[in-house]
């Protein structure tokens, strides 16, 4: 049925070619799995990575008239442009749009925000706080970026310590009176 439109090529006269150069093994009257499929473009015109995503790269999206409360759990990507009050967790990538209001606890892989959230971030890599961006509360991730124009409001850790590196003591926990390097 798509067929005929899309994947047709044009004849000498700018008209479509006959629509007897289709194969003659396609079905008169489709099934219904196939009345909602697509086929894919010709590949010669678009490269088969942008033709379609691939099978686990898949993107949810809660548009900006959703509105939830409790916990929203989710794999591979989230894009929200609505409500969310409670707790976010995944192991996938979070995208707050621009109208996203957020009250929530957010543990994720990624974070980029554009909207305004509430609440503590804990992410196992990369937050980005985007110009438009509010958040109050907590961040903790391994690379932290917040553009100018960003508004965060709350304390940070960023980065990963290094394990094993001796920790020398600080001047601030020497006795009162003790100079360094004289005994008392």
């Amino acid at each position: 049925m798509f067929k005929k439109v899309i994947g047709q090529d044009l004849g000498p006269t700018g008209s479509p070619a006959p629509s007897h150069d289709l194969p003659s093994a396609a079905p008169s009257a489709p099934s219904a799995a196939s009345s909602y499929s697509v086929p894919a473009p010709p590949s010669s015109s678009v490269p088969a990575s942008q033709a379609r995503p691939a099978a686990g790269a898949t993107r949810n999206v809660l548009s900006s008239d959703v509105e939830i409360k409790g916990t929203v759990k989710f794999a591979n990507d989230l894009v929200v442009d609505g409500k969310i009050e409670g707790e976010i967790s995944s192991d996938g990538n979070l995208t707050v749009g621009e109208n996203a209001r957020i009250k929530a606890e957010i543990k994720t892989n990624t974070v980029v925000i554009y909207g305004k959230v509430h609440g503590n971030i804990s992410v196992t890599d990369r937050v980005e706080l985007k110009s438009s961006a509010e958040v109050v509360g907590d961040i903790k991730a391994k690379t932290l970026s917040i553009e100018a124009g960003a508004i965060f409001v709350g304390k940070s850790t960023v980065g990963t310590p290094a394990q094993g590196a001796p920790a020398s003591k600080p001047a601030a926990e020497q006795k009162q009176g003790e100079l360094a390097g004289t005994k008392a």
